[in-house]
């Protein structure tokens, strides 16, 4: 009675793993698939490789018992020359014997290669795909922590998971086959011998499951921290962190920081690797045990006669190699969960599917002669119950200037993102000449854009090639890009630097490094370079002192004749220049018009006009 109270829990656990396995078994067929289309013939000359890696033992090991048996028989023998007997009876499987030692050896190499080929390949494919998938995915993905350690998880599994769950597979097939080969050859002496090979490498099989279930449970609980350690380490040895650790004597917290939460981290991998090493020296004593009782048996034969000196070196070869199969085979098989819990992370990032979509047939982008508007716009962040937008209404009239001045906070770079269409908002629309933005291609709409975001990506190329990236689909010669930098302010800078045009920007590479006004101003010319329709800019001045933000506004009314364009700013020197000012207040448009007009509506632009004019010195 006190059996089934003890055993009860654990098939429980053994049914519940067995459940999982089959929920998850239709990675397997994808993962291969992925395999296949990164490696093509390569897969091909693998699988051949391991039949004939997978048949080679078994013949060996005959050969061995037969090499064994004909010195036995010269020894028993005494009969004719020795030399004569070695040379007709023992040189024959003994030539063949050391030409499939040296064919196994040849395989084992080709193997190698072979593998090194397929990893190279399959990491350039999947990467491709984890980055084609970041290029997808919504705007919305990077604002959850939990998308972020999706990605950092899947990032990891991609580079090695596919081409080891492949191997764990061909492992298994290859010693699958040697294993009956040898269970075969061991039958013959006695069909319980392969039962009681079974009995010493059962256990093995419960290790690996219950490790690679533990292991996963604790990867997926600590990859917040894992991605923590990294950003530990980022601060600690990046560039842009460097003037403030140093300022502020940072350094020794967060380098305290990090080696405390590796200690943390290190600490629980150890224990679920001690209690693995505890579990598999207990399976390692059984199967010991087995072997004894195996060879004792088989002793007990050549006593009694019935086994020759052949059978000996064979029975202990093909048990003791079966005994490793078969360990080495139920360990494939935990190794083959694992890489399917462990690949779960990744086709659950490569299923996310974007919900900020192209209709099936798109409109045509109109010409944005009439007007963009925001009409009646509800909008939230998605997993925020804050309320950034409701009912929000706003007219960008087509060829003028507008500027939108508010306080931090109050939605106005989420406007930005809704133009652009990296959102859709939840309730109301946004419409370009009465067409809704949702009726449109993403990518056609966006060809009519060009923006200065707030914090403008740095990229460490050259100057020249920062200025392109505003249109590389178009190719721009060196006359468009000097032009876009002369009207962003930005030529002078560039023409200044040692290479000129052709100077790599950043530290990164080696290149020039450029204060952030001047960055800004690189980033303005990418912006410009771009003849686009709508102009959108985010703090274009910021970094400009007084003098350098008129000469800056003056060409950029040029520069922007025809278009239609929205200025985010702060610095009402900036905004006075637009030809409608809306000043944004809780979510809502509370005063627009002119500069002048706004003055004399005596409103908060007025008030915050005031207060300037005041605080201005002299």
């Amino acid at each position: 009675m006190g059996f089934l109270p003890t055993w009860h829990p654990l098939l429980n656990d053994l049914r519940s793993k067995v459940t999982r396995l089959r929920q998850q078994a239709p990675y397997i067929p994808k993962t291969l698939k992925l395999v296949w289309q990164a490696s093509g013939i390569w897969m091909v000359v693998w699988l051949l490789l391991l039949l004939i890696q997978g048949v080679l033992p078994v013949a060996i090991v005959s050969m061995t018992r037969q090499v064994v048996n004909s010195l036995s028989g010269i020894a028993r023998s005494g009969g004719g020359t020795l030399q004569l007997q070695l040379s007709y009876t023992v040189a024959p499987p003994l030539a063949l014997l050391g030409l499939l030692l040296v064919a196994d050896q040849v395989l084992r190499s080709a193997a190698q290669w072979v593998r090194t080929i397929q990893s190279e390949r399959i990491q350039d494919y999947m990467t491709g795909l984890i980055h084609q998938k970041a290029l997808e995915v919504d705007l919305s993905f990077y604002d959850s922590p939990a998308s972020y350690d999706r990605l950092h998880r899947a990032r990891i599994d991609a580079m090695n998971r596919p081409l080891a769950l492949l191997e764990g597979m061909g492992s298994l097939g290859q010693n699958s086959i040697t294993l009956a080969g040898m269970a075969g050859l061991l039958f013959f002496y006695s069909p319980w011998i392969p039962l009681l090979l079974l009995a010493g490498t059962i256990p093995a099989l419960w290790v690996g499951v219950s490790y690679a279930v533990r292991f996963n449970q604790w990867r997926l609980r600590n990859t917040t921290e894992e991605r923590r350690c990294h950003y530990f380490d980022w601060l600690l040895t990046m560039r842009e962190s460097a003037q403030e650790l140093r300022l502020f004597d940072l350094g020794n917290h967060y380098r305290a920081s990090y080696q405390q939460l590796r200690s943390h981290l290190r600490g629980e991998k150890v224990s679920l690797e001690k209690q693995k090493l505890l579990t598999e020296l207990a399976a390692g004593t059984l199967a010991l045990v087995t072997t004894a009782l195996a060879m004792l048996w088989m002793i007990v034969q050549k006593i009694k006669g019935v086994a020759s000196m052949g059978d000996i070196v064979l029975f202990y070869q093909a048990f003791g190699q079966g005994q490793r199969l078969m360990a080495t085979l139920l360990r494939n098989t935990g190794d083959i969960y694992q890489n399917i819990l462990f690949l779960e992370n990744l086709f659950d990032l490569l299923n996310t599917e974007p919900n900020v979509c192209d209709p099936p047939s798109p409109l045509p982008v109109p010409p944005l002669k009439e007007s963009l508007r925001l009409e009646e716009v509800d909008f939230s962040y998605p997993g925020s119950e804050r309320p950034i937008l409701q009912r929000f209404n706003l007219t960008l009239n087509a060829g003028k200037i507008a500027a939108i001045v508010g306080e931090n906070g109050e939605g106005k770079t989420t406007l930005i993102k809704l133009l652009c269409r990296f959102y859709d908002p939840v309730k109301g629309r946004v419409t370009v000449d009465g067409v809704d933005l949702r009726d449109l291609s993403q990518q056609a709409w966006r060809r009519e854009i060009t923006v200065l975001f707030q914090e403008p990506v740095r990229y460490h190329v050259t100057a020249s090639q920062n200025i392109a990236h505003g249109d590389i689909a178009g190719n721009p010669d060196d006359a468009s890009i000097e032009a876009a930098a002369t009207a962003a302010g930005a030529h002078e800078v560039i023409t200044r630097l040692p290479e000129g045009f052709e100077t790599v920007l950043g530290k990164w590479f080696g290149g020039a490094e450029l204060s952030a006004g001047e960055w800004q101003r690189v980033a303005l010319a990418r912006a410009f370079l771009r003849r686009a329709k709508l102009i959108i800019l985010d703090e274009p001045t910021s970094m400009l002192d007084v003098w350098a933000e008129a000469r800056w506004f003056s060409r950029f009314r040029d520069l922007a004749k025809g278009c239609t364009v929205l200025i985010i700013s702060h610095r009402l020197t900036t905004t006075m220049q637009a030809d409608v000012i809306h000043i944004m207040q809780h979510g809502h448009i509370i005063e627009s018009g002119s500069h002048e007009e706004l003055l004399k509506q005596h409103g908060r632009y007025s008030e915050a006009w005031e207060s300037r004019r005041r605080e201005k010195p002299g």
